[in-house]
């Protein structure tokens, strides 16, 4: 009798994987976690400029927590992952076809105070043509959040009659006198972290100092005057007018407002007023056409009296105030723009340091603040 006819028959080999198979496999892998880690979870941004100088430095390397805000749906799905936007000149995305703008739930709102990074509302002009996910990034510090009332007196910010606090490390230029026509010796500047941004006289500088190193800089004996910079409220300079760019106003950088955030759901009038203050985000942001005929005003082709905002918007500073380009210059920053929140400096280089001192070992995995 055969006692094996209920024996499992052994299962064939499986097909070895050669090794190119292999290689293969690990990188499609890779490739796919590296791509959902970073569009749903962290991404890794460098410091361009110094408009953070003082909290953030050139050099500096982050990590951006997007599940601090909502992971962004990608608007230009079809993109070559972990490039620029643009290499040599070509796009290296497709924009024929574009997604709609949708945000994943996550762990909280945006605050003030908050260092965020996104995408420029410079670059929503028609002529750019650039899907917003593909705008140049920039990274500042929350100011206002929707619905803010927002004002700056001599520098000090104030939200909704309050002044907010000043970041830690924030900067801004003064006017350093010296006793006599000698220069500055730039150790000095180097060793306190000054920036000198120009010589106005023989013995007159214009520097960006930080706040704990004014008064080391003033024991100095050839010091002999340090005047903070500010701009007189209704001193305008044409060359850098503020937003909305209306003389009219009579804002500066250092005096401006007061200025209400646009909120998702706030009904505002349509006039002259309102259209010179909220026009760009309706126009521009919430992809609505305006005409204009005599005093009445048309929203994509009906006469309007009111217009109801369906984004919500953010007002965006650098910690550097006059080496900053920012909200002042070119308003308010949609919630469709926001990238992520800064949470670590994992790496930071100092390209005016010899080799061997390059790295500023400090800094490395620092959390922001």
């Amino acid at each position: 009798m055969n006692w094996n006819i209920f024996k499992r028959k052994p299962k064939a080999e499986r097909k070895k994987k050669s090794k190119t198979r292999e290689w293969v496999d690990a990188i499609v892998f890779a490739v796919i976690a590296a791509t959902i880690i970073r569009g749903l979870l962290f991404s890794a941004y460098a410091i361009p400029s110094g408009s953070m100088e003082g909290t953030q430095l050139v050099g500096d390397y982050l990590f951006v927590s997007k599940i601090s805000y909502g992971p962004r749906i990608a608007n230009t799905p079809l993109a070559i992952p972990f490039t620029e936007p643009k290499v040599f000149g070509i796009k290296t995305y497709l924009s024929f076809l574009q997604l709609p703008y949708w945000r994943l739930p996550g762990l909280g709102e945006i605050k003030k105070g908050d260092i965020v990074v996104f995408n420029t509302p410079e670059e929503a002009d028609l002529e750019h043509s650039t899907p917003v996910d593909e705008r140049t990034s920039l990274i500042k510090r929350c100011q206002a959040t929707p619905g803010d009332t927002l004002t700056i007196v001599n520098t000090q910010v104030y939200i909704n009659g309050k002044a907010a606090p000043n970041a830690p490390h924030q900067q801004t230029s003064y006017l350093v006198t010296t006793t006599d026509a000698t220069p500055i010796n730039p150790k000095i500047l180097t060793d306190l972290n000054i920036e000198k941004r120009m010589q106005r006289d023989t013995n007159v500088y214009e520097l960006v100092i930080p706040r704990e190193n004014i008064a080391t800089l003033k024991s100095y004996s050839n010091i002999k005057s340090i005047v903070t910079i500010i701009k007189k409220a209704g001193e305008i300079d044409s060359s850098s007018l503020v937003f909305p760019r209306d003389l009219n106003l009579k804002w500066n950088e250092d005096n401006y407002g007061p200025l209400i955030i646009p909120k998702r759901g706030w009904t505002i009038s349509v006039n002259d007023s309102t259209m010179t203050l909220y026009r760009r985000a309706i126009e521009v942001y919430e992809n609505n056409k305006i005409d204009v005929n005599g005093k009445d005003y048309y929203i994509n082709g009906k006469k309007a009296d009111t217009y109801t905002f369906k984004m919500n918007y953010y007002w965006m500073m650098g910690d550097n105030r006059h080496d900053s380009w920012d909200s002042r210059f070119w308003g308010y920053v949609p919630e469709d723009h926001i990238v992520g929140k800064a949470v670590m400096t994992f790496f930071s280089t100092d390209s005016t340091k010899s080799f061997f001192n390059k790295i500023r070992w400090h800094r490395i995995f620092k959390p922001i603040d």
